[in-house]
């Protein structure tokens, strides 16, 4: 009898967008599906997307995931994607609702955090997030550079 591994998230990472962290201050995330076409699941299965300048927006009742590239698929000949198409979030109707509410606020945007596959559809970690001022950033930095050496130190002891 073969033991199977545990799961990991990050087994199955396509992309991360390491700039958001940042930049923005992440309050809430969510796990969002999303709408692919052929081609499209095909690049990202291969890790061929790009979630540096993506955010999204809710239009109408949906949310829209926006200028995240997926590059186009090699063999896909006429039947490939426009790689900086709008591609649809599957979310339920409240989630929708509560992204909406929150958005509403100024200074408040949703980014998308990680794309990454599981159970074999793609899913997108988008982040409900407050942009970041530039003292807020050196602050973090400093943090960071804190902690690090806090650690090396510890380690010798």
């Amino acid at each position: 009898m073969v033991k199977k591994k545990p799961t990991n998230k990050d087994d199955n990472l396509v992309a991360q967008n390491r700039k958001a962290r940042h930049d923005y201050r992440v309050l809430q995330t969510y796990e969002a599906g999303i709408a692919l076409t052929g081609t499209e699941i095909k690049s990202v299965r291969a890790s061929r997307v790009n979630l540096k300048d993506g955010f999204a927006q809710i239009r109408d009742g949906q949310a829209t995931l926006m200028n995240v590239h997926i590059s186009e698929y090699e063999q896909g000949n006429q039947f490939n994607h426009d790689p900086l198409r709008n591609r649809k979030l599957l979310l339920h109707k409240h989630e929708i609702k509560r992204l909406a509410k929150e958005t509403d606020k100024k200074g408040v945007t949703i980014v998308p955090l990680k794309m990454y596959l599981k159970k074999g559809f793609a899913k997108v970690l988008i982040g409900v997030a407050e942009g970041k001022h530039e003292y807020d950033k050196r602050e973090t930095m400093k943090k960071r550079d804190q902690e690090r050496e806090i650690s090396r130190v510890l380690k010798h002891y």
